[in-house]
């Protein structure tokens, strides 16, 4: 009898190794991922354009102040506008950033990603090809966005 350390040279013990697996892989070789990410088709009704003017829309008849959309496509290719409001106070902030997205989620339009949000000083919402800031008036005078990007034409939105 052993106590079970392998002393004991007509006792061999199979444990299983990887080529005792099962294979879970259908190709071995590779091949396309198909379950990773997938995206949905969904059809926008509105142009980068249009979903940057309903931005500012929404966010003055949430009572945000200094609104502004810049024009972004000459300057840079990784969006179209940049949307910029004021809100008061934190309440306000979110309340403007969440009927932004409700707006626009309407529209068929899915947000990206939100950063900021939780400190509510500074609230990003990325759309893909629009980008809405919405700042406390002390954050949006110290990071001036619209001087940074001064460069870029200001778009009438109160036109569209």
């Amino acid at each position: 009898m052993t106590n079970g350390n392998g002393d004991d040279p007509n006792l061999r013990v199979r444990r299983p190794g990887v080529a005792d697996l099962p294979s879970r892989i259908a190709k071995p070789e590779g091949g396309p991922l198909t379950i990773a990410t997938k995206r949905t088709a969904t059809s926008l009704t509105l142009t980068s354009l249009d979903r940057a003017c309903l931005s500012a829309r929404v966010a003055v008849d949430n009572k945000a102040r200094d609104v502004t959309v810049l024009d972004m496509r000459g300057i840079t290719p990784l969006y179209d506008f940049f949307v910029l409001c004021t809100g008061n106070s934190r309440r306000q902030i979110h309340t403007i950033s969440e009927e932004i997205d409700a707006a626009l989620r309407r529209e068929g339009d899915r947000r990206l990603g939100i950063e900021g949000y939780e400190a509510s000083k500074w609230v990003v919402q990325d759309y893909g090809d629009v980008m809405v800031h919405v700042f406390d008036p002390d954050t949006r005078q110290y990071y001036a966005l619209e001087d940074l990007w001064a460069d870029a034409p200001r778009i009438d939105w109160e036109r569209f």
